[in-house]
């Protein structure tokens, strides 16, 4: 194989290993099922042809494998055009063993390196020797000049076949990759309506409840209270599905409006901590926060800041035990607000990490500890963040070991009048 080392030592063995396993596979099927293919050693092949009508028959043979290598092939990322240096010994004139037949056929090689057929005998050329049969469709003699220019034109013409073969190639692959992704977007959005028509059915459920009791029991104003709280309750929870669901759909046409304006940090902060707060009472989980004491100034939507602090906070909460831990840091720099959302909760693998902003993705176990939710409110929080020109990270120690979410926003107001403060409630 030519340039092998070359391939070998710049891309590896194992890209190595692929070529020398393609070679073989095109060396075999480039020759007769009565013929042989065999590894050599290192990056040589032994081909045994037999039943040769004439020697001269060989040349056509070896322009045969070497076209066949020819071919552009894939491995990884890389497209590669194989040749090879073919040396070639005849029975019994160059040899009387297989030995001899050998180490003839690698001397005629290392001539067929410095040639350019690609291929060498050891002894005189079947179509040079006496009495050598002519090859068919054997070529008129044409004067050298006109040789040359013939053979440049097929050098060329071959370049284009080459070049047009690779891009045929490289075609099909990105066509492979680009159907699997459309089949895994339509599974993923298959699995995506199954969760909305469960998450959008349960809470019909105590609604109906609800409306029999008002129709079949007599009246009785001491239930009234609770029936109102339950359909409050789960109306709450529908506006909030389709309301994400709504964002969702702003965000995929590009309709999604920020209202920016000078707005207190903290206390929208605070307003998303109260609405969350019942959430991890119930649930008995502790919660921290070390937040600045007075004012922080920052150009945003006060609607859409309060819709991913509180959409993270419930998400922590959500994911962590009874009785675990649920924290807020913020910190600010001339340039930067921030925010660090963490939990003792179930944490995330590091596959879960790679998809967890992605749409209609809910990770196996999230599922099987809280099956609530559409798996959409982290990609709103986002495209939120995005939009108010942020950045957001989300990081785990694993499986069992918590979470953090690291959202950074730009410095664009003044710095708070006091640096911090610290709040824990049980």
């Amino acid at each position: 194989m030519d340039k092998f080392k070359q391939i070998n030592d710049t891309l590896g063995h194992a890209v190595g290993d692929q070529v020398l396993k393609i070679a073989a596979k095109r060396l075999a099927s480039a020759v007769r099922g009565s013929d042989m293919v065999s590894r050599h050693g290192g990056d040589e092949f032994l081909v045994l042809l037999t039943e040769v009508a004439h020697p001269s028959d060989v040349m056509q043979i070896a322009a045969k494998l070497n076209t066949a290598l020819a071919l552009p092939a894939r491995v990884g990322e890389r497209v590669l055009s194989l040749t090879a240096s073919i040396g070639i010994s005849l029975f019994p004139g160059d040899g009387a063993d297989a030995a001899t037949l050998i180490d003839r056929a690698d001397a005629a090689m290392y001539r067929a390196k410095n040639g350019s057929e690609g291929f060498a005998f050891y002894g005189r050329s079947p179509a040079s020797s006496p009495g050598a049969e002519p090859r068919a469709l054997s070529a008129p003699h044409y004067p050298l000049a006109d040789v040359r220019g013939s053979l440049a034109d097929q050098a060329r013409r071959h370049a284009r076949l080459r070049d047009a073969n690779e891009k045929l190639v490289v075609a099909a692959l990105s066509s492979q990759r680009l159907q699997g992704a459309a089949e895994e977007a339509h599974r993923r959005q298959t699995h995506f309506l199954a969760v909305l028509a469960h998450e959008l059915r349960g809470p019909l459920m105590p609604m109906q409840h609800a409306a029999t009791l008002l129709r079949h029991t007599p009246f009785d104003g001491s239930i009234l209270p609770r029936i109102q709280g339950m359909i409050e309750r789960q109306v709450a929870h529908m506006a909030r599905l389709v309301g994400d669901l709504l964002d969702v759909s702003r965000l995929s046409t590009g309709k999604l409006r920020i209202e920016r304006r000078a707005v207190d940090l903290v206390r929208i902060l605070e307003e998303a901590v109260d609405a969350c707060r019942p959430a991890m009472d119930l649930r008995l989980q502790r919660f921290t926060a070390q937040i600045p004491a007075g004012p922080l100034e920052f150009e945003g939507d006060p609607v859409r800041l309060w819709q991913i602090l509180s959409n993270l906070l419930d998400n922590a909460s959500k994911y962590t035990e009874e009785g675990g831990r649920i924290g807020i840091v913020v910190e600010v720099t001339e340039t930067s607000i921030v925010m660090t959302v963490s939990d003792s909760g179930i944490g995330m693998s590091a596959e879960s990490l790679s998809t967890v902003f992605e749409p209609f993705v809910q990770d196996t176990r999230a599922i099987e500890f809280n099956s609530s939710g559409l798996g959409i409110g982290l990609t709103v929080v986002r495209e939120l963040i995005q939009a108010h020109d942020g950045s957001i990270v989300a990081r785990s120690g694993g499986i069992g070991r918590g979470s953090e979410f690291i959202v950074t926003l730009p410095r664009n107001g003044a710095m708070p009048a006091v640096a911090s403060a610290s709040t824990a409630t049980g």
